[in-house]
């Protein structure tokens, strides 16, 4: 479950809403000499960031052990980053891919295609990935021969913020076709990147991207990032990204 939005339950089963709801409905709520009870508030957030720095950290020395450089790629739903990956592990020999949606192996199958390894994990109703879940799949790579390894994270603008993988470093997409302001609206998400790949740049003039606009709302909203503008089915910018990726 993702404690910071609630998702992974259809029905809120947080500590404060099962002691609300602990006690009998039978009595009646109508007399005036009852008071309510004092409002307590409890924090689940920040134990359960804890708990998911712990195995970050565990996964963190596991990839230096096999002298891997991770990197976690975020964006929203339908920016490029499966698109990114098919190109990149051809490209870019001795490459590894750990794959994150709600359903289907659909991605994994894709990326396999490249000949490369890719790893599935289907999270059902969370948002995200976390590192536990990445831990799980850990035993299942062959390492031999391996340098790069990459987790396409599940489609998602806010939670994905959180959760530290033990990634090397984080990478953030922006695709031409969302818009400008993704970075103004979303700005967690672009202030914790290593660098912004700004996607899709073959459609910009169909959609009209505004491209001055949206580099310097990205600045604003990750002064530190790297900023880099690609296009995954013209391969523009993709020599770039490679050297960026082995610097």
């Amino acid at each position: 479950m993702c404690e910071t939005c609630g998702c992974g339950h259809p029905h809120d089963s947080s500590p404060a809403h099962d002691a609300a709801h602990a006690h009998g409905h039978e009595h009646s709520h109508d007399h005036a000499h009852d008071h309510a009870p004092p409002v307590r508030t409890l924090n689940v957030n920040q134990p359960a960031l804890a708990l998911n720095q712990r195995f970050a950290d565990q996964n963190r020395g596991w990839f230096r052990a096999k002298a891997l450089t991770v990197f976690n790629l975020l964006s929203s739903p339908g920016s490029g980053k499966t698109t990114l990956l098919e190109r990149t592990l051809c490209d870019l020999p001795g490459s590894a891919a750990i794959v994150g949606d709600l359903q289907t192996e659909n991605d994994a199958r894709r990326l396999r295609a490249s000949g490369a390894q890719a790893i599935q994990i289907t999270t059902g109703a969370t948002c995200h990935l976390d590192a536990h879940m990445v831990a799980h799949v850990l035993d299942k790579l062959d390492t031999s021969g391996l340098r790069f390894l990459f987790i396409e994270n599940v489609g998602n603008l806010v939670c994905p913020a959180s959760y530290d993988l033990g990634e090397t470093r984080r990478v953030v997409l922006l695709s031409v076709t969302e818009g400008e302001d993704k970075p103004l609206k979303y700005p967690v998400i672009f202030r914790t990147a290593d660098l912004v790949l700004v996607a899709k740049c073959d459609l910009a003039e169909a959609v009209g991207f505004d491209r001055a606009q949206a580099l310097a709302n990205i600045r604003q909203a990750a002064p530190k990032a790297q900023m880099l503008e690609i296009s995954s089915k013209t391969g523009a910018g993709l020599q770039n990204w490679y050297a960026w990726l082995r610097d």
